[in-house]
């Protein structure tokens, strides 16, 4: 198993500018590794609340922050009920919010999860155990049709029919219920390119499946629609994407937030007085170094970005 490694953990954490006496909030805790830093940059008085929507997760961060008593709240949840969240806990507005999207090495080296094809497993994929459907049921369910559109539109591949056409073929000698079937057959029909040498040929495929089991971008535009009116004045929000799907959702909103003018492009005056809502961190994303790449080989697709509420 890999040792879990956070993402750009020293850059968001810095971004974030914490501070004693601050609140913040690690809305993705995974292995609970930006929490940690959170808690120490804040030290001695500053206050954490932690979420994720897998119990496995915040029981395993509740037990390795257990030295920070009251100052390290955590609630299995869903990143998009933090509003709710935060009512319920008579926090008015926070500081400072992390989201890291990407998967835990603890998870994607768990069998059992169906996340990875690294280690054959059940074909299920849901980060919370709670979700009724499972990527086997995309896969023996989905008409053909849909199936090549899930994995085009999500997992932008562009052998998404050739692979839809396969997995229907198959699946009417046996269902799939592996994640090693999958993968096999992937291998089979996608042709040997140059991006072979450097991802897997079921890569692209079982990252589309597991964002639609888990309603992954469905869930982050929920939660930036909010996101800013959580942060107090000053407030930080960073945000550490794996894909291009989730980096343009973060990248758009970031944008809207900090234009000089949000009006509708029909209307011919101004009439939100010409104020950002927010000041851009990051002009750019920000991307792990040669050597976190080299020493964590997950990183290589992270990208960082930031804003201030102002």
């Amino acid at each position: 198993m890999l040792e879990h490694r956070p993402v750009l953990l020293e850059e968001a954490v810095g971004l974030l500018a914490c501070r004693p006496g601050g609140r913040y909030v690690d809305a993705t805790l995974g292995a609970s590794g930006y929490a940690e830093a959170i808690l120490e940059a804040t030290a001695p008085d500053g206050l954490l609340l932690g979420l994720d929507w897998d119990q496995e997760a915040v029981e395993g961060a509740r037990r390795r922050l257990a030295s920070h008593g009251h100052r390290f709240i955590a609630e299995c949840a869903s990143f998009d009920r933090l509003p709710d969240i935060l009512a319920w806990i008579g926090w008015e507005s926070v500081d400072g919010i992390v989201l890291d999207l990407g998967v835990s090495s603890l998870q994607l080296d768990d069998p059992s999860r169906g996340l990875s094809f690294q280690k054959d497993g059940p074909l299920d994929m849901r980060l919370d155990r709670s979700l009724t459907v499972t990527a086997a049921d995309l896969v023996n369910e989905l008409p053909e049709e849909k199936l090549a559109e899930l994995i085009a539109r999500y997992g932008e591949e562009r052998f998404s029919r050739r692979i839809a056409r396969a997995i229907v073929d198959r699946r009417r000698e046996e269902p799939f219920q592996r994640t090693g079937q999958l993968a096999s057959l992937i291998a089979s029909v996608v042709p040997r390119t140059a991006d072979a040498r450097r991802i897997h040929p079921a890569t692209r495929t079982f990252l589309a499946l597991r964002l639609v089991v888990n309603r992954e971008l469905e869930t982050l535009q929920a939660f930036l629609d909010g996101a800013l009116d959580l942060l107090s004045v000053g407030g930080r929000l960073a945000v550490v994407t794996f894909h291009s799907l989730e980096d343009r959702l973060v990248k758009r909103a970031f944008k809207a937030w900090s234009k000089s003018c949000r009006c509708p492009t029909d209307l011919p005056v101004c009439r939100c007085e010409g104020r950002p809502l927010a000041r851009l961190l990051t002009r750019k994303a920000l991307r792990p170094s040669p050597r976190e790449v080299q020493e964590n080989p997950r990183a290589r697709s992270a990208q960082l970005r930031a804003v201030e509420r102002i």
